[in-house]
């Protein structure tokens, strides 16, 4: 099961809005790419890498250069945020 926190839902959020005053069919593109590449973490969860001071693990999207930031709790993936990668990334 994949739970969305909220900080991670109000990333996308930010990201549509942004995308969406530039071409509307980019943000939705954008947004569902987001949501794919996340439920594909339901097959193989420790698909993202880990870096060293931050929680969890990094699912990198290079296609539209977005990093989600994941914990794997058993069979719950657990989102917590979506960045842009050249976003600084909150270090724990």
């Amino acid at each position: 099961m994949i739970l969305w926190e909220e900080e991670s839902l109000n990333d996308r959020e930010k990201i549509f809005e942004f995308l969406y005053d530039f071409n509307p069919d980019v943000a939705e593109k954008t947004d569902e790419i987001i949501q794919a590449k996340v439920e594909s973490l339901l097959e193989q969860p420790l698909m993202g890498v880990q870096r060293d001071g931050i929680r969890g693990r990094l699912l990198i999207i290079p296609d539209i250069s977005m990093i989600v930031s994941y914990w794997v709790e058993g069979s719950l993936i657990r989102v917590m945020r979506v960045l842009h990668q050249k976003q600084k990334f909150p270090i724990d």
